[in-house]
């Protein structure tokens, strides 16, 4: 759980002490105070993991896209290039069954990096989830 707002009372001791001198119109108020500034630091946290993941994600597949598009352009102007040049020593066919196969395996490189990078993106957002833990901890220790 993050830092209160200034001017907020921080839940501890001291607050559980003035409860006593407050009526219960003034706890509810802080408690729904409380939580309207919780439910918002929670918010701000999983936009921040989200952005961060899917920057992440993004990078993957770019890879991904820049793969097909290289992989489309090597393939078309560099396979005939290449075939007619092995045409000089065998047949145009094999020539171009060679230069096919060359850019396949090319292809599977780059799509193999892609994905390599899609897998390191954590979409669990770890930091929200164990806050949320925490906050609901606090909710029922407040309730009590």
């Amino acid at each position: 759980m993050g830092p209160l707002p200034t001017g907020s009372p921080e839940p501890g001791p001291h607050v559980a002490g003035a409860a006593d001198e407050r009526s219960l119109g003034q706890i509810v108020g802080d408690l729904s105070h409380d939580l309207t500034t919780l439910v918002k630091q929670e918010l701000d946290l999983a936009r921040t993991e989200l952005k961060a993941e899917a920057a992440k994600a993004g990078k993957g597949a770019g890879m991904l896209g820049g793969a097909g598009v290289a992989g489309l352009l090597t393939l078309i102007l560099a396979s005939f290039a290449l075939s007619y040049l092995l045409d000089n020593w065998m047949p145009v066919e094999l020539a171009f069954l060679i230069t096919t196969v060359l850019w396949a395996v090319v292809a599977a490189v780059l799509a193999a990096r892609g994905r390599a990078e899609l897998k390191k993106t954590n979409p669990q957002l770890p930091e929200t989830q164990q806050t949320l833990k925490e906050d609901a901890a606090w909710a029922r220790a407040q309730k009590s």
